[in-house]
């Protein structure tokens, strides 16, 4: 019975001890964790990593792809190879059955470059490339000494179209519900108010403009006596009024806008007055094709007539009209011819006429087609690609067009359109990088600049949503080599623990069967022992 007491004991103590040992193999194996390095990720990066290449249509190249090692460790054994599933995936001619190379061990926090088409063996860019931009899919694998990985990674490059013979590119045009964009103005170029004033000289001579579209040009007539009077005033001068200037209010005159002309007047006769003075401005007919018999501009009041009681001698009146101008009119100077009738002081009546230039301006009028994000859901240091179409919609032509996306989530390059005539379609398509999570509506933004005639400039964003997700992992495989048995592994402790505890229990089993038998034993002895005793005391009793 001791002995199997004290058996009770020592499986307790052992039982103790592992639940003892068991925190501290888990501390040290903690710790064993911490210290170890890992091998979690690789990136790609295309070209000189601060310009995505342009590869253009026949044109021999190199492509060069940028592996980076964000792990802890060196990544040994680096083989990279594009997964091309289609021709038209791959914007070079299929010249090889396999692109893969090795690159051998990339330290950790180290890059190194696999190029195709160095030296004299270049690519071929695909003489039917389109001008979109191509998603290049590449295959890794490497290890850090016991574990293999296996990961796909992307980039994008962008192709240039042949030109045709006209000179243009194939461009696809966008799909999808349009948005229209409006834009804000960011310059101060322009002319506003005074700055709109046009002044022809003393002797009714018209200013040169320098070739500027918005300089308002004049012209003035000599006057020719109509009758009345006696022939010219008291000393033969012939009284002459010219326009010496005109101001718009506004400044800039729209296209489809009111807007109210003010005529600068001068009596250039130094001794003779001028009287009942009637003006008449007149607007020749301009304009599109189906509206050619319209006039430019418009009286709003619907008279186009001024009366103006006199001018002295060597003195200068105003007059003004209110106008408006055609919706459809292009941005150019429009004329405007004024007719004048007077009387000087001997009643004498006197003809002139005048011209003046007035420039209109048109607003830009564009839309955005659906934009379009490839692949929709991108992970963090993953590229994108990001397309739209953007139509010109308005009469005047849009110059120095540049297209930019960005967001929190997101970096990317400036793009450069370039002029986009009226009518025509300009093509955004601009790859992107994710930098951080975001799930947000309306996250990202495209910023659409440009600039019109006079070189003042323009902004406009339109709002979109991109879903950036986690950074992702590589996946593990098993090595294809013999790979030494992992020391320090959470398996060790749970197994060698399990195994303490299934001897303890057979050693103590053991023991207390062993008692069990040897009791039983001795029990039946005794018990035999008594009857045999008994036996014998029966025998001696008889007589």
């Amino acid at each position: 019975m001791k002995q199997l007491k004290r058996a009770g004991a020592m499986l307790l103590c052992m039982i103790f001890a592992i639940c003892m040992l068991m925190p501290m193999g888990a501390r040290a194996e903690e710790e064993g964790t911490q210290g170890t390095k890992v091998l979690n990720q690789i990136t790609l990066s295309v070209g000189d990593e601060q310009k995505t290449p342009v590869y253009k249509a026949g044109e021999k190249a190199e492509l060069k792809i940028n592996v980076l090692n964000k792990g802890n460790m060196d990544a040994q054994n680096v083989t990279i190879a594009p997964v091309i599933s289609s021709t038209d995936e791959w914007p070079f001619d299929m010249e090889q059955l396999n692109y893969e190379q090795s690159l051998g061990t990339i330290p950790s926090g180290s890059k190194m470059t696999a190029t195709w088409g160095g030296g004299d063996d270049k690519l071929t860019v695909r003489s039917d490339v389109t001008g979109k931009s191509y998603k290049l899919t590449f295959r890794l694998t490497y290890d850090d000494g016991e574990k293999l990985y296996e990961t796909d990674r992307y980039v994008f490059v962008k192709t240039e179209a042949k030109k045709n013979t006209s000179g243009s590119e194939n461009t696809d045009k966008g799909e999808g519900g349009s948005q229209s964009g409006g834009p804000t103005d960011k310059g101060d170029g322009g002319n506003t108010g005074k700055d709109q004033t046009n002044s022809g000289g003393a002797d009714g001579s018209v200013p040169s403009s320098g070739g500027d579209v918005y300089d308002g040009g004049i012209y003035n007539s000599d006057p020719v006596p109509t009758g009345g009077g006696s022939s010219g005033s008291g000393d033969g001068s012939v009284p002459r009024v010219i326009v010496t200037g005109f101001d718009t209010d506004p400044g800039t005159v729209k296209a489809g806008s009111n807007f109210k002309l003010v005529i600068h007047l001068k009596n250039t006769s130094k001794k003779t007055a001028v009287k009942n003075m009637l003006f008449d401005l007149q607007a020749p007919a301009s304009g599109t094709d189906e509206a050619a018999e319209a006039p430019a501009f418009l009286p709003v009041s619907g008279s186009s007539s001024i009366y103006l009681e006199g001018i002295p001698a060597d003195g200068t009146k105003d007059i003004s009209i209110d106008l408006n101008s055609r919706a459809d009119l292009i941005q150019k100077p429009y004329s405007i011819t004024m007719t004048m009738k007077y009387e000087d002081g001997n009643a004498t009546q006197f003809e002139g006429e005048s011209s003046l230039a007035i420039p209109v301006t048109q607003e830009a009028r564009f839309e955005f087609s659906e934009i379009k994000i490839m692949p929709d859901t991108v992970a963090v240091y993953e590229e994108a690609n990001i397309t739209c179409s953007l139509y010109n919609l308005g009469r005047v032509k849009m110059y120095n067009v540049k297209a930019k996306f960005e967001g929190d989530a997101i970096e990317g390059e400036e793009q450069f359109i370039g002029n986009l005539e009226s009518g025509a379609t300009g093509t955004v398509d601009s790859i992107v990088t994710a930098v951080a999570e975001s799930y947000e509506e309306s996250n990202c933004k495209l910023v659409l600049t440009y600039e019109d005639d006079s070189g003042k400039e323009y902004s406009v964003e339109q709002p979109f949503t991109m879903t950036v997700t986690a950074e992702m992992e590589p996946a593990e495989m098993e090595m294809m080599t013999d790979i030494p048995e992992e020391t320090g592994s959470p398996a060790g402790p749970v197994i060698a623990i399990i195994a303490v505890v299934a001897v303890a229990a057979a050693v103590v089993t053991v023991v207390v069967l062993k008692r069990r038998k040897k009791r039983i034993q001795s029990s039946e002895e005794e018990e035999l022992f008594d009857e045999v005793e008994r036996f014998t005391e029966d025998e001696r009793r008889q007589p």
